[in-house]
């Protein structure tokens, strides 16, 4: 992955190592700490919609505001932008718990949405880093950094738990906070934008490689009639829906299958079953190098299956092996989704035109992403609605997924076609260059 080069290892293995810390963190503050907040702020007397809402309307300022994240990290590079939105990010998360202690729901709103917008960041910029230092190694560079996502599924949400439960949610998340600003930090000391501006190439490679370094620009209108542009948002764009909903709700799930009290043995088996996925999201990036971007893609298609199916057939009779089988779907989900996404965008466009592309197809699925909270809330007001939660009424929410997964898979074999716009970079193609 360092092409023999003890200057680029030196170089390139900060953002490996941060990269996972940017997913990490991405994971938990989008959706996934809805599950530690909503039952602790509903013990404390607060209503859901009051909970939910900051996130579901920092949801649609997303939309433009991954526009904006891509034309400035395509224009500056992504450190510049990277350094002063997540030290903001740490402040609003500081806010998120200080409202608790001032009892402001106000701060608690406008931080709480600030944080939903400004993890953005971490995902855009993390992914742009790879695709910038990396191309022959680009899957396996990134399924080093999303092994941060099913990490936070692991261990994130159980020790957040536990830290809100011990500091309160003021005590927990201006330490969360704190850590977020030292991560900026750390950017700013550590990583730059592209191996270029530390006199390198990407790959470690001592010449520059065919895809060279000048960026090149994409207009919305460019983009809006290409027909692999609306391949790319239709099925990466159910897949971001997709974890967005079983992320958000999946406690809520199981404690209307099971109730609060079993929940002890979904944290273990979903210990066990992520575990056990992890090495997925690395596993999809050797298949994206070897054999391109498009086969792995339908292969991550086919492990969101693993991860909802089970939900949608659960009830309180099934073995904890279910549940096992159901964590191992969402490491993979968790960890390949955020692999992938980037790798197939580079894979359409090539690494000139890959964030001027993405900046237009990552806001039009963040419509479709936006639209994830309020479809699952629907259904967790429809099993709620006559009184103690009826499990079987929010089963529609899974199945409906599955249909949607069936459409992004047929998607995903009509753009066996598109060529690899990075072949003579790539391992598998410089293979068949030699044959």
């Amino acid at each position: 992955m360092f092409g023999k080069n003890p200057e680029f290892a030196k170089r390139a293995l900060p953002i490996l190592i941060l990269g996972v810390v940017f997913m990490f963190f991405y994971s938990g503050l989008q959706n996934d700490h809805i599950n530690v907040i909503t039952p602790y702020l509903l013990k404390a007397g607060w209503t859901a919609g009051a909970i939910n809402n900051p996130i579901t309307v920092g949801g649609y300022i997303c939309i433009p505001f991954y526009l904006f994240c891509g034309w400035i990290m395509a224009r500056k590079g992504p450190v510049f932008f990277m350094v002063p939105t997540i030290i903001i990010l740490g402040i609003a998360t500081v806010g998120v718990g200080l409202s608790e202690y001032l009892g402001s729901y106000a701060l608690y709103a406008v931080c709480l949405c600030i944080v939903r917008v400004l993890v953005v960041p971490f995902q855009m910029g993390g992914f742009m880093l790879c695709a910038n230092w990396w191309i022959k190694y680009r899957g396996r560079a990134l399924g080093i950094v999303t092994a941060g996502s099913p990490l936070f599924s692991i261990c994130g949400i159980a020790l957040l738990t536990r830290l809100t439960g011990g500091m309160g949610l003021q005590g927990s998340y201006v330490l969360l906070g704190g850590i977020i600003i030292l991560i900026a930090i750390l950017i700013f000391a550590f990583i730059k934008s592209k191996p270029e501006d530390r006199g390198l190439f990407a790959d470690g490679s001592s010449t520059p490689t065919h895809d060279v370094d000048e960026s090149e620009d994409i207009s919305f209108k460019e983009v809006i009639t290409q027909f692999k542009a609306w391949q790319l948002i239709i099925s990466y764009g159910i897949l971001q829906f997709v974890i967005v909903g079983m992320m958000a709700f999946m406690i809520v799930r199981y404690s209307f299958i099971f109730g609060e009290e079993g929940l002890g043995p979904v944290f273990m088996w979903l210990a066990i079953g992520a575990g056990l996925g992890i090495p997925m999201s690395y596993v999809l990036g050797i298949i994206d190098d070897k054999l391109g971007s498009m086969k792995a893609s339908l292969i991550l298609n086919l492990l969101y299956f693993v991860a909802v199916v089970p939900l949608a057939v659960m009830n309180p009779e099934s073995p904890g092996a279910l549940i096992g089988v159901w964590a191992f779907g969402v490491s993979c989900m968790t960890g390949g989704m955020p692999t992938m996404h980037p790798a197939v965008t580079s894979y359409v466009y090539g690494r000139k035109k890959y964030q001027a592309a993405n900046k237009w197809i990552m806001t039009i699925q963040a419509i479709i992403m936006a639209l994830a909270i309020p479809y699952m809330v629907h259904f967790v007001g429809v099993a709620t609605a006559d009184g103690p939660p009826d499990y079987t009424k929010m089963t529609p929410a899974y199945i409906g997924m599955i249909i949607m997964l069936v459409v992004s898979m047929v998607v995903m074999l009509t753009m066996f076609k598109i060529p690899d716009a990075n072949l003579l970079d790539r391992e598998y193609g410089q293979k068949k260059a030699a044959e």
